[in-house]
């Protein structure tokens, strides 16, 4: 009589990679030094120079979250790069072979991957956004009357709770495309160049495709759903999270379907 394999069973067995494997390790501190250390260091400036001559105007538009939160900006590479090294790695070292050999059924290998790597990074960083939040409120103080001082603000609240979506939707962006180039510097390249350099190509082309394409882009999503304050020729916060899930759902489907039918 043999033991089936179950999902329960194989979630615990990736858990235990996940938490264990250094490179994960290391990309999650430096994930959390880089959302948490450059929300601190913006938002000290952002009070060093609040008084200082000619800021009156930008306090009209000021956006405490959004600063609060803006070590996403940098953390989104590092999310990213935990995700596709989840699935790289095992292709880099062989591993593959064996996590097959144990768990046959690939569907269910990939969804145990998925939902240990989405789980584990949703609650990492809707602690680490919620960290950066109140660390910034707290280095704001009173400085503005108009400064909500509590989560009571439902803008607010939800910006932070979608600032963790929005990493957590990065990673499972880059596993999936882990999943389909398989190579570790290929997939940390590819990801780069979707959320960095796609970005910066279109700043090249005339303004009118740029205010086209730009909303599209997965960072400018994010910018949308951590915003508290309207952002011209931009989706609302919720359609831009659809739209990141859209993006993260199609690739993960083509990555399962290449993985379904290459061998390890």
């Amino acid at each position: 009589m043999t033991n089936e394999v179950t999902l329960l069973s194989t979630m615990k067995s990736e858990w235990i990679k996940f938490r264990s494997v250094r490179s994960t390790i290391l990309g999650m501190v430096v994930f959390v030094i880089l959302t948490i250390g450059l929300g601190i260091l913006v938002t000290s400036l952002i009070h060093a120079h609040w008084n200082s001559p000619g800021s009156q105007q930008d306090h009209l538009t000021f956006d405490p979250v959004s600063t609060s939160l803006v070590g996403t900006a940098l953390a989104q590479f590092a999310v990213g790069v935990i995700g596709s090294l989840f699935i790289t790695t095992e292709y880099t070292t062989g591993s593959i072979r064996t996590t097959l050999a144990a768990v046959p059924n690939r569907w269910k290998l990939i969804i145990a991957k998925t939902g240990v790597l989405k789980i584990s990074m949703l609650l990492a960083s809707e602690i680490v956004c919620f960290v950066a939040f109140f660390i910034g409120k707290a280095i704001y103080g009173n400085m503005d009357p108009s400064i909500p001082d509590t989560l009571t603000n439902g803008a607010d609240l939800r910006a932070v709770v979608l600032g963790g979506v929005y990493l957590t939707l990065l990673s499972v962006i880059g596993f999936s495309l882990g999943m389909l180039l398989r190579q570790s510097a290929a997939t940390i390249s590819t990801y780069v160049g979707i959320v960095l350099v796609i970005p910066l190509v279109l700043f090249f082309f005339p303004k009118s495709i740029q205010d086209s394409l730009t909303k599209f882009e997965p960072s400018y999503l994010g910018r949308e759903m951590m915003s508290v304050n309207p952002i011209q020729n931009a989706f609302s916060p919720w359609v831009a999270a659809m739209i990141l899930v859209i993006y993260a759902a199609v690739l993960w489907v083509c990555g399962i379907m290449v993985f379904q039918r290459r061998d390890a």
